[in-house]
Parts: C-alpha cells; structure tokens; sequence
C-alpha cells in the first residue's frame, strides 16, 4: 500500500436543486427543500495554519507569527532579496513558536536611514518541537477494534513506498473501508484533514489522503492516513484518549488499495521524520510489524 503525508486542506459541497417553479438553484449549504438535491463534492483547498504577522512601524517594523495549531511549531524564515535593510537578530533563522501568537520574533531596520530599502520574506514550517524525545516505555495499541485482526502489507523499510524519512518506521494494514480506527495512543488532535474523496496511485493523490494526526505527551505525534470520505468523529484541540474511536479507514490519497497508514513522527532538523515504534497486542505480547503476519486486538 502507498502512503504520504499530506498538508491540511478542506473541501466543500455543492447543493444542486429546482424550486416547485422549475428554477435551479446553488448552495454550499444543505437545502431546506423536498425536491431531489444533486450533491457535488468539490475539490479542496488548502486551510491556512501559520502566517507571518507585522507591526505598525513603518521605519523598523516588527514580526511575529500566528500559529492556530494545537502544537508548538519550527518556523524558518528568510530575507529575500534585500536592498538597504538589516534584521535583528539575523535571517535566515528559526524559531520554536507555541500555538497561538508569538512575541516579537526579529526587527527590520535601513542600514542608511536616508536611503530607500526593500526586502521580501520567505518562511517554511513543521509541525512539532524539535526538542521532541519520544518516551521509551510508551505503548501503542493496534488502530483498531478489540478481538479482530489485519494483516499488514507494509512495515518499517517497505519497498513500494516507505523509502523516505517520513514513511520509512510507518506501517499499512489491510482493512476493508469504513473499519473502525480508535487512538494507538492518548494525545490532542492537532489536525484533521476530511474531505478528500478519491484516491489511487498517479502522483496527483500524494497530497490528498484524509487523515488525523494526534499529538502525544511527548511531542511525538501519530499520524492515521487514507481515511474516509467525512467520517472523522474528531476535531483539532479535542484531548482523546487511548482506545477512543477516532475515524473509518478508507482508500484516499496515494494509495494501492483500502488501508489504514499509521506512523509516529517526530520534527528533527526542519523534517518530520518517522520513527520505530511497537505495538501492545490485548494479551500484553509486544509485537513489530512485520510485512505478511498478522496484527490483532
């Protein structure tokens, strides 16, 4: 099974129906109607996260960054392009920056006063703390109902698509759509991507797999990929705990066939990075993922 990551977006509905006089109406909204309604899912666009704040002070403008994940963040930014102007402290740099608003994070300034400047910015970020240490002793449940079992297609190192960083300690199990996926792991939800409604293995799907990702205790965070078409049962900033339903499994984004992706990802040097991991069978056996056995609950 494929797998990738893919950045939040959202997508909306389009409501198609004729009044009792025979006019078409649009709406992005359910309809208050008897008629027959034609829905269209529309594609989705991308949510906006993180953006790049300024002061007032047109002669020594001040930044900051506005951060509405539930997460702390790795920001870099850069001084593109600049003409008679200087930062404080130094571009490019990084910066931790906690959800929410940030404090002043750098100052622009002309280096001769009497003279015009100009200069763009240009920033990129991950997800979590760099400072991020996954705990030793933390334990993993199978993603799914107790007294069933999946066999795994993909584990740590697979060949068709766990190559890279991010996916290299990820595991795909077989399920048919619409299973149950309940939380390996208590945490807080800090992302929830729902709407994405096809799937398959042309590189347009590599960014479009529903997902859920959870953020644990330790700042490492665990990732539930291809899910469902709109059936994530929760929302950023929601506390969940270990066990706790969280989804249905699908077959959106990049994928080979109907599969739940699960990895646990941490943020190490500006990239989200996977790592190992173990799950706690319900008799207690810890068990790693092997491509061909089975999982069980």
């Amino acid at each position: 099974m494929a797998s990738i990551f893919c950045q939040p977006l959202q997508a909306k509905k389009l409501y198609k129906y004729k009044d009792k006089q025979g006019l078409w109406h649009y709406s992005d909204k359910p309809p208050e109607t008897k008629q027959a309604v034609e829905i269209r899912q529309l594609k989705a666009a991308n949510k906006r996260y993180i953006w790049l704040e300024k002061t007032a002070d047109k002669h020594k403008p001040e930044y900051f960054v506005i951060n509405n994940y539930q997460t702390p963040i790795e920001i870099e930014i850069s001084l593109i392009q600049p003409k008679n102007i200087v930062a404080k402290p130094a571009l490019p740099t990084r910066f931790i920056v906690q959800p929410g608003r940030s404090g002043i994070l750098f100052q622009m300034s002309a280096i001769e006063k009497h003279k015009s400047w100009s200069y763009s910015l240009s920033y990129r970020y991950i997800l979590g703390s760099p400072l991020a240490v996954q705990d030793p002793d933390a334990v993993y449940l199978p993603p799914f109902a107790k007294a069933n079992s999946f066999p795994v297609s993909q584990a740590f190192n697979g060949k068709f698509s766990h190559t890279d960083q991010q996916n290299k300690y990820a595991v795909d199990l077989v399920m048919p759509v619409n299973t149950p996926i309940y939380a390996a792991r208590a945490g807080i939800v800090i992302e929830v991507n729902n709407d994405f409604f096809r799937g398959g293995t042309k590189q347009a799907y590599k960014t479009r797999a529903n997902s859920i990702r959870i953020l644990h205790e330790d700042g490492s965070m665990a990732v539930y990929a291809h899910l469902a078409l709109e059936t994530a049962q929760v929302y950023t900033g929601l506390k969940v705990y270990e066990g706790q339903l969280i989804g249905y499994s699908g077959n959106t984004g990049f994928s080979s066939g109907p599969h739940l992706h699960f990895a646990v990802q941490v943020n190490k040097g500006m990239e989200l990075i996977s790592i190992p991991f173990q799950f706690t069978e319900a008799n207690g056996t810890i068990a790693k993922p092997v491509a061909g056995s089975f999982l069980t609950n």
